[in-house]
């Protein structure tokens, strides 16, 4: 007899060979005694060390474990998204596999899910992480994503978070995006809260996140916005830029001719006429760009067949309606 999956753990471990089995220890127990069908999907994200050789003793005495390794390092976003494509269980929670986050608040997270939430993010009040370098950027890239997205969290940056398997089914995640899993989930309806979780100072290893890290969090914030606002008009972006830069070309273009007429400075004697000439191109090449991005969304969205709407229920209607 097959028994359903209530709970996946999603970990991705780069590296980390002297924390897989203190991790694992500490968990399983957890969500035995929480009392639901688990089962904990570790991704091996191309590590160096004996990260691999720790993961495959321990799937082969307890077949809850999962081991997913992956040829090559390709970032934490992608082994999290392994684990999501894997996963069985209705509800997902993904975690750090640096012993930093504690495998006791899993039952708070999917408590409140309960409550009728679709997203729970955790959020590291007493975060164990050195002021300067990590907390610091932390908490001004936190505002800047809340205030840019409109989804209010204190802590994107905290991986442990439980997902209704729902939210995150057609979810597809780049660069360092599993961070704009809620922002995805709540501009398509879903509810998102947070609560505290513990935090705890790394112990063995070393952090892989550096203030280079702060730029690409940043890169990927402007992707999200834009495929947002303008996913499915994307002329709107490329068409506005076009107008101004054309604006641009004429104005100069006539302030030329009139510093010619009345105050007698050749067109060869000033920069503008060139200035004109290339906003104008720049501006045309706009709005041809964008006509060619609407054609694509139309074709990627027509060939899969895939709607420009979600819906949260229907009543009274045929399931094929």
């Amino acid at each position: 007899m097959t028994v359903e999956i209530a709970i996946s753990v999603v970990i991705p471990f780069y590296n980390e060979e002297d924390n897989v089995a203190p991790l694992i220890d500490r968990l399983v127990p957890v969500l035995v005694e929480f009392g639901r069908p688990f089962e904990v999907i570790c991704v091996n994200d191309g590590s160096r060390d004996g990260t691999q050789a720790r993961l495959a003793g321990i799937a082969a005495a307890d077949t809850r474990i999962k081991v997913i390794s992956f040829r090559r390092n390709h970032g934490q976003t992608a082994a999290i998204m392994a684990g999501f494509d894997h996963a069985k269980g209705e509800i997902i929670v993904p975690m750090d596999g640096d012993l930093q986050n504690e495998p006791g608040d899993i039952p708070k997270l999917v408590a409140k899910l309960e409550e009728g939430y679709s997203v729970v993010s955790g959020w590291r009040v007493e975060r164990q992480d050195a002021a300067l370098r990590r907390r610091l950027p932390s908490i001004i890239a936190n505002r800047l994503i809340s205030h840019i997205s409109g989804v209010h969290l204190h802590d994107y940056g905290c991986t442990m978070k439980a997902y209704r398997r729902s939210v995150i089914e057609d979810v597809r995640l780049y660069g360092e995006m599993h961070r704009f899993i809620p922002i995805y989930a709540s501009w398509h309806g879903a509810n998102v809260t947070e609560i505290p979780v513990r935090h705890h100072a790394r112990i063995h290893g070393k952090s892989k996140y550096g203030l280079n890290r702060i730029l690409k969090v940043v890169l990927d914030l402007i992707v999200v916005k834009f495929l947002e606002d303008y996913n499915t008009k994307p002329i709107y972006v490329f068409g506005l830029f076009g107008a101004l830069c054309i604006a641009v070309s004429m104005a100069s273009g006539l302030f030329a001719l009139w510093l010619k007429l009345f105050e007698g400075i050749y067109l060869i004697q000033t920069p503008l006429p060139l200035l004109s000439v290339m906003t104008f191109v720049t501006g045309i090449m706009c709005v041809l760009l964008g006509l060619l991005a609407e054609m694509m969304v139309r074709v990627y969205y027509e060939s899969q067949d895939r709607p420009t709407y979600f819906i949260r229920e229907k009543l009274n209607l045929d399931e094929d309606s």
